[in-house]
Formats: C-alpha cells, sequence, structure tokens
C-alpha cells in the first residue's frame, strides 16, 4: 500500500511520464538543432515574443529581417549578419527554431550559441524546460493523488517532515509560499530588466526560469491526478500525515439546493 492508502499509482506515473517527455523533448532539441546544423548557419537574431518574425526571409513573418530597423529598440540590422528563415531549414530544425520564434524573443544577447549557431530559445527557456522536467520527475519518484490539489501538492515531501503542516492546518500558505519562492524571482528579473536600464546576464535567467518551470509541471501533476474516484468518493480512506483525514463538511438546511457540499475540514 502507498502512503496515500492507495494500492497503485499508475496515474501519477503515467502523467508525470508524458510531461518528463514532452519538457525532454523540446530541452534536448534546443542544444540539439544548433549541432546538427552547419556551422554558422544560425545568425545573430534579434526578434520578439509572441510574434513570427523568422520564418521567411521577405514574405509572411518575415519582420526580424526587414531592415528598416536599425538605431530601434527591438530588432537589428539584419542584414549586417545574414538573413535567416527556419522554413528553409530541414523539418526537425525547423519545427523547432519555429517554436523558439513564437514562443521566444530570440534575443542572441540573452542566448547562447553552440556550434556557431544561436540556440532556437534564450537561456531563461533553457531554464524554464530544465525545471519542467525536473518538476516531472519529482512527481513521477515521489508524487501521490491525496485528493485535493493541495495534498497531491505537498505529497512529495516525506511525511513526518510535512506533518506540522498538518497539525496546525498550514497546507495551503505552504503551496503559496512554494510558489511564491518560484514565481517572484522571475517576475523581478523580468520587471526591473523591463522598467529600469537593469540587464540581466544569462546565468541570472537560467536560475530564475528554472524554479517557475519546476512549479508548474509539479503543479500540473498535482491537478491532474488528484482524483477522489480512486478512494470511491469517501475521503476518509485518504492516509495524511499525522494521521489526519479529509472530511465533507455535511450539507447544512440552507444549501440543500446547492450541487456541492461545503467544503473540507480536518
Amino acid at each position: 500500500m502507498n502512503k496515500n492508502g492507495l494500492e497503485e499509482r499508475k496515474r501519477e506515473r503515467k502523467v508525470s511520464l508524458w510531461v518528463m517527455r514532452v519538457s525532454g523533448f523540446f530541452l534536448l532539441s534546443f542544444f540539439l538543432v544548433p549541432l546538427i546544423n552547419d556551422e554558422g548557419a544560425i545568425p545573430r537574431l534579434s526578434g520578439r515574443a509572441n510574434a513570427m518574425d523568422y520564418a521567411t526571409t521577405d514574405g509572411w513573418g518575415s519582420w526580424g529581417n526587414a531592415d528598416y530597423q536599425r538605431g530601434q529598440d527591438l530588432g537589428q540590422d539584419q542584414s549586417e549578419y545574414g538573413y535567416f528563415a527556419w522554413t528553409e531549414l530541414d523539418p526537425y530544425s525547423a519545427f523547432i527554431y519555429g517554436f523558439g520564434d513564437l514562443n521566444c524573443h530570440n534575443k542572441y544577447e540573452r542566448s547562447w550559441f553552440i556550434n556557431g549557431n544561436q540556440m532556437p530559445v534564450c537561456t531563461r527557456d533553457i531554464g524554464i524546460f530544465f525545471g519542467a522536467f525536473l518538476g516531472g520527475l519529482l512527481f513521477f519518484r515521489r508524487g501521490h493523488n491525496r485528493w485535493t490539489i493541495r495534498d497531491s501538492f505537498l505529497s512529495v515531501f516525506p511525511d513526518d517532515k510535512i506533518k506540522p503542516l498538518y497539525d496546525n492546518d498550514r497546507r495551503i500558505l505552504a503551496m503559496w509560499a512554494i510558489a511564491a519562492f518560484a514565481v517572484i524571482p522571475i517576475g523581478l528579473d523580468g520587471g526591473i530588466q523591463m522598467l529600469t536600464n537593469y540587464e540581466s546576464n544569462t546565468i541570472s535567467r537560467l536560475v530564475t526560469g528554472a524554479p517557475f518551470g519546476l512549479f508548474i509541471t509539479w503543479f500540473f501533476c498535482s491537478s491532474l491526478c488528484s482524483r477522489p474516484a480512486k478512494f470511491s468518493l469517501d475521503a476518509s480512506k485518504v492516509m495524511l500525515p499525522g494521521n489526519a483525514r479529509l472530511m465533507l463538511m455535511p450539507e447544512s438546511p440552507d444549501s440543500q439546493d446547492s450541487s456541492e457540499t461545503g467544503g473540507e475540514e480536518e
């Protein structure tokens, strides 16, 4: 029997393995694609986030290749470094660089170069996908369905370490604290950079991106794996640290027409 009171945890493994495969595929591809292309085939880039800038050299999605950007805050005179169109690459490389073009700004000063080629995404995204893989791995190894998202989220910790959270009912507070630890650094690094002359370096972007990615997939796995039906909809069957038990609050006379019970208590 697992520590949550169930005989198996197939869904936890299935969901987290899916997350690991997707994030791992992109993370590996970000490093592999610049290597399999000819040295210097991908020049220095400088585009926009959430926009197609390097799909073609002079047609749709060619904003990054335009010459009118000289001296502007965004973009660069691409002719100085060589025009680039990811649609002209092989299908695998085109998919990865197209993904980066759409989701990342592709600014050269915030990116790494491999084999003389700029990587498809900046180091912030490298950190996010690395963290996303770790979040999936964490839940794959230690995550358990414990009915609610918060309890499934906290299930990755040893029960004896988080027992005080259950004794004092600080589970939501703990989850919000972890979320703040993951989100605030990336928000501050990006926000201050946008509002001031501060320019973060590739290491700080990597370091702030990784916790954010880890939290996102950790929470994602917890959300998809929290299944009350696994306990036959009997909350008292859920095993929690410190012998705590979930209990559905009885329906009050004023809420007889409601389709939901009032909530949970221990």
